[in-house]
């Protein structure tokens, strides 16, 4: 007797809930703290001052371990699901960048970015109802 195959799109894990929520968190951080190093460069920026100004920001070092970050933590993620799934779900760091930038650092959305903001809502509220595809188990990977 076959079992009852489960009903709707495969569940995410909790690696992978973990994951993609620390993948947003880790994206907006990198942004905000890029914004606010480079308010810190100079005005005339010539490539040796840049560079120069950049070694001496502290916070342009917390952006380069946030990187670093961002990249191991995209490898667990991607062990535990689908790029083109984690790659949208993700893509709500454009929304929150924007909420910290209006709460912390007083900048304001045009009707364009918020109608922007709205369809990056609408997109990855679409894509979570697909559910992710979870990796080919050997039995349903097409031959060869």
């Amino acid at each position: 007797m076959n079992p009852i195959p489960p009903s709707g799109p495969p569940k995410l894990s909790r690696n992978a809930v973990v994951g993609l929520a620390f993948a947003i968190a880790l994206d907006t951080g990198l942004q905000i703290l890029w914004k606010l190093a480079v308010t810190d460069l100079p005005d005339e920026p010539t490539l040796w001052r840049t560079a120069a100004a950049m070694l001496h920001q502290p916070l342009f070092l917390l952006v380069g371990a946030l990187m670093l970050g961002q990249a191991c933590n995209w490898v667990v993620v991607l062990d535990h699901a689908d790029l083109s799934y984690a790659h949208a779900i993700t893509s709500l760091s454009y929304v929150t960048v924007a909420a910290i930038s209006v709460v912390s650092l007083g900048e304001t959305i045009s009707a364009a970015q918020a109608a922007g903001i709205a369809l990056i809502l609408a997109g990855v509220w679409c894509v979570g109802k697909s559910g992710h595809q979870g990796a080919l188990s050997p039995a349903s990977e097409p031959a060869p």
